[in-house]
């Protein structure tokens, strides 16, 4: 009685996870805008809105109905290796399913907000009570993001040709340091030689110092004996 409500168990999961797996292809491509925009364009944005929640809730009831019967099916008594295989394979399944599921909803959610932002004003409301959009038609907005793109791509070549104008000019300034430090090299290089010149001159005056007053001491004693006598 066990193997066959097992077996049961077993085919409902699979039926069901082959109906997530069509249903999770057309929620991607709804998501995306790909059939929403084919179907509606401009005259109504709110339509594709309408059928991704209305897919989206089915999808997430699925979701909850393959983990009760993967539930359910780890609740019989174990009949054997394959089974527990098999029961961890549809967990995985089931695990991946939600992750593509929440991944789908978070990139329509970026893609709704990124063109509320472009449309600026968003989604109004006529006299008449129907939806329509206030601001900018879908083209027009993605030309006038291409626009921006354009003068962002602009500036950032600004950017670059300040940035190699700078580098040119640290470049120039490292040259002229050199320069200096290559002329103040010399002119520390010539330092000894200059102060060997000094002492050099220096003791040529001392000598000539010494000669001339050895000449004035003799002088004055040829004077003394001169006078003496």
């Amino acid at each position: 009685m066990g193997g066959s409500s097992y077996d049961v168990l077993r085919k409902q999961a699979r039926t069901l996870e082959n109906e997530i797996d069509l249903k999770l292809v057309a929620f991607s491509k709804i998501g995306a805008g790909g059939i929403s925009n084919s179907i509606t364009a401009d005259t109504s944005p709110l339509l594709g809105e309408h059928v991704f929640e209305s897919l989206s809730e089915e999808i997430e009831q699925m979701l909850e109905k393959l983990s009760s019967l993967n539930e359910s099916m780890s609740d019989l008594p174990a009949t054997g290796a394959a089974a527990m295989h098999t029961l961890q394979r549809h967990r995985e399944i089931l695990q991946g399913y939600r992750q593509e599921f929440n991944k789908i909803c978070a990139n329509h959610t970026t893609r709704i907000e990124r063109e509320e932002l472009l449309r600026g004003s968003g989604l109004a409301t006529t006299s008449t009570g129907s939806p329509s959009i206030s601001g900018l038609s879908r083209r027009e907005m993605y030309m006038k993001e291409s626009g921006h793109l354009g003068s962002a791509s602009h500036m950032i070549n600004d950017q670059i040709n300040i940035a190699i104008e700078t580098r040119e000019n640290l470049h120039a300034q490292r040259h002229a340091f050199k320069r200096m430090q290559t002329r103040f090299n010399d002119i520390s290089n010539r330092f000894p030689l200059i102060s060997s010149l000094i002492q050099r001159i220096n003791i040529k005056k001392r000598r000539d110092s010494l000669i001339l007053g050895a000449v004035i001491g003799f002088c004055v004693i040829l004077l003394l004996l001169y006078a003496f006598n």
